[in-house]
Order: C-alpha cells, then sequence, then structure tokens
C-alpha cells in the first residue's frame, strides 16, 4: 500500500467512527486555528461536500461543534447546535484532550447535555489532541 493509499484509509476510519456518510450535511460551528483539518477533510470526503458552517440555514445531519474551556456557556451552546438538527441527527461535541488547553471536564459535558435535552452515547479519541463526544436527543423526545 502506497502513503496515498494508507492516507486515504485512515481518512474513511476516522469518518466511520463519527458515521458520516455520503450526501449527508455536516454544520462545524466552533471553528478556530486548532481545529484538526484531518478531521475536517476526513468527513468532508466520506459526505463528497464541504461542511457548512453556523450561518447555514437549513436542516443538518451532524453537528460538530469544536469546545473549548474558555469558550462561554456548553449549555447555551448545545442547545443553538440543535436549531437546523434533523430528527435523528447527532451532535459531536469536540473538546481537547485532558491535559491540552481548553480541556473541558467530563463532568461539565454530563451536566450540560441533559440540560440541552441531549444525551452523551459515546466518546472517542478523534485525533491526536480532541475528543468527541456523540449526543443526540433522548429516545422518548424524537417521537
Amino acid at each position: 500500500m502506497t502513503a496515498t493509499a494508507d492516507g486515504a484509509e485512515a481518512a474513511r476510519s476516522l469518518a466511520a467512527r463519527f458515521g458520516v456518510t455520503t450526501g449527508q450535511v455536516v454544520q462545524e460551528i466552533g471553528w478556530d486555528e486548532d481545529v484538526d483539518d484531518d478531521l475536517r477533510s476526513a468527513l468532508e470526503g466520506a459526505t463528497g461536500t464541504g461542511l457548512v458552517d453556523d450561518t447555514y440555514d437549513d436542516v443538518v445531519d451532524v453537528v460538530l461543534l469544536w469546545w473549548r474551556d474558555d469558550d462561554g456557556d456548553l449549555v447555551d451552546a448545545l442547545v443553538d447546535a440543535l436549531e437546523f438538527l434533523a430528527d435523528q441527527g447527532v451532535v459531536w461535541l469536540l473538546t481537547p484532550k485532558p491535559g491540552r488547553d481548553g480541556h473541558v471536564e467530563s463532568s461539565e459535558i454530563s451536566d450540560a447535555a441533559p440540560t440541552a435535552g441531549l444525551q452523551a452515547t459515546s466518546t472517542v479519541s478523534a485525533t491526536r489532541d480532541w475528543q468527541g463526544t456523540r449526543l443526540v436527543a433522548p429516545r422518548a423526545a424524537r417521537r
């Protein structure tokens, strides 16, 4: 296998971890210089389209929310992230890993998610510096 093939396989694997598929619309909120461009590229490759930003005003399948400890009120950010989210949509809350600048304690996420009407279903090591927490509306709220 070539380095390019290895890189393509790694990107597919990364996108698969996030459950993103062709044709889905992924909205990115909280972009800054510190985000992981490889993750962004992998998601774009998996969907076949670019990520949309927070000015997008149509239904989205996935929200990618980059969040750091000093970004403000997490509950407010999560509620805002739900504005255009499809009924079966997913919010991926990306936070710096422990020991990195801007790390968000898991207890803060655990407190904020239900207040915003979400529940955490899993956490993954997204990249070297970022972890991702998958947030969805509870099943009872989806009906």
